[in-house]
């Protein structure tokens, strides 16, 4: 492994983790102790397997002990300069902001399954082996979260407790 090749993740890296933890600064945080942890973690890598499964991985496993160790909370602040950016009629900001707060309503589980295929598009396979999980059980998150996703966006998912009684 050369740092031409991971270099060559970072954006992708960055790319993830803003959308796991919804602040600029804490997703930058979070990339540099995945590749902290990744030039310490180097003589675990197989040279001919996918890195950039590898260094997902290794995101994926350092964002959930922060989870745990620090009691960190995902948060719902976006950058009005990005949403401008991306988006810049008011109704495309506004879809917009509406999908980063559904998916910041799923769970951890699901957020990390959706976002790993349709944002960064890596496989079931690739994600299976990214998040060590079966990819049946990539599918099966995989479409709950759609699913969640669908409900939140159409304003189904608000209330998820309350059902009207006849």
């Amino acid at each position: 492994m050369d740092g031409r090749e991971v270099a060559a993740h970072i954006p992708r890296l960055r790319r993830y983790a803003r959308a796991l933890v919804g602040d600029r600064y804490r997703a930058d945080d979070l990339v540099q102790d995945t590749l902290e942890r990744a030039l310490n973690k180097f003589h675990l890598w197989r040279p001919g397997s996918d890195l950039r499964a590898w260094l997902f991985a290794i995101m994926h496993n350092v964002f959930v002990n922060q989870l745990r160790s620090r009691g960190m909370q995902v948060t719902t602040e976006f950058d009005e300069e990005r949403i401008d950016a991306v988006a810049p009629q008011a109704s495309d900001r506004l879809e917009l902001r509406d999908l980063e707060t559904a998916l910041a309503q799923l769970s951890l589980e699901q957020r990390s399954v959706v976002l790993l295929i349709g944002l960064e598009e890596m496989s079931y396979a690739d994600v299976a082996r990214t998040l060590g999980i079966p990819i049946g059980t990539v599918m099966s998150r995989l479409a709950r979260g759609r699913e969640r996703l669908r409900g939140l966006l159409s304003g189904e998912g608000t209330s998820p407790g309350l059902r009207v009684i006849k």
